[in-house]
C-alpha cells in the first residue's frame, strides 16, 4: 500500500492553470494604460512647442521622467509574465483568435520596449543623463550611431503611432469578447472572480 494519497499509476503532481491573470499584472495593466496614453499625448503636444513656450523644457522633462517610470514597470511586468502562468485560452475561442492575441500581445511588449529604448538613444545622444521628477539621473553613454537622436526619433515617433493604433484594435477587441461574445476576455485581466461558462477549466 502506497504511503502517500497519490495514484500509483500517475505519480505526477497536477499542475493546474488559473483562471485569472496574477494580480501584480492586473494592476500593472491598468496602471501602464493612463500613463503609455498620456506619454503618446503630450509628445504629440510637446512636438510644437515653441522655444518661447513655458512648456519648452517643462513637457520634455516630465515625457522623459514618465518614461523611465514606464521603462522601469515594463521590466516589472515582464519578469512576472515569465515567472507566473497565463491562463489558458477561453476553449470558445478559435485557433485563429488564439493566433492573433498571441500576436497582438507580443507586438504590444516589443513596440513598447523599442519605444522605451530609442526615447532613450534620443535623450542621451549628447552625452547627457536623463533627469527623473529631480529625483536621479540615468546616465547617458553619448551616441552609438551617427545621427542618433534624428533617426531615434523617427524611431520612436512612427512606432509611438503604430502602439496607439494596435492599443486601440486591442481595446475594441477587448470590448467585443466582453459584450459580443459575452466571453471571460476581459473579466480575466480584472479584479473580479469570473463564474463564466466559457472559462477554461482549472
Amino acid at each position: 500500500m502506497p504511503l502517500n494519497n497519490l495514484d500509483p499509476q500517475n505519480t505526477e503532481p497536477q499542475v493546474t492553470t488559473p483562471e485569472r491573470y496574477h494580480g501584480f499584472s492586473i494592476f500593472m495593466h491598468w496602471l501602464m494604460v493612463p500613463l503609455v496614453l498620456g506619454l503618446f499625448s503630450v509628445g504629440f503636444w510637446m512636438v510644437d512647442l515653441t522655444y518661447y513656450s513655458a512648456w519648452y523644457k517643462t513637457a520634455p522633462h516630465y515625457h522623459k521622467s514618465v518614461g523611465i517610470l514606464l521603462a522601469v514597470l515594463l521590466l516589472l511586468r515582464l519578469i512576472v509574465l515569465f515567472k507566473k502562468r497565463k491562463p489558458a485560452p477561453i476553449v470558445t475561442h478559435s485557433k485563429a483568435v488564439q493566433g492573433v492575441s498571441k500576436l497582438t500581445h507580443a507586438l504590444l511588449y516589443m513596440l513598447l520596449v523599442i519605444i522605451v529604448m530609442s526615447g532613450y538613444l534620443i535623450s542621451t545622444a549628447d552625452n547627457r543623463g536623463i533627469e527623473v521628477f529631480n529625483w536621479f539621473v540615468v546616465p547617458g553613454f553619448g551616441e552609438f550611431f551617427e545621427q542618433q537622436a534624428d533617426r531615434a526619433g523617427l524611431v520612436h515617433q512612427w512606432l509611438a503611432y503604430s502602439l496607439i493604433g494596435l492599443v486601440v484594435l486591442h481595446a475594441l477587441g477587448a470590448l467585443k469578447h466582453h459584450f459580443v461574445d459575452k466571453d471571460a476576455t476581459l473579466k480575466r485581466m480584472w479584479w473580479t472572480k469570473s463564474n463564466n461558462s466559457t472559462e477554461e477549466k482549472l
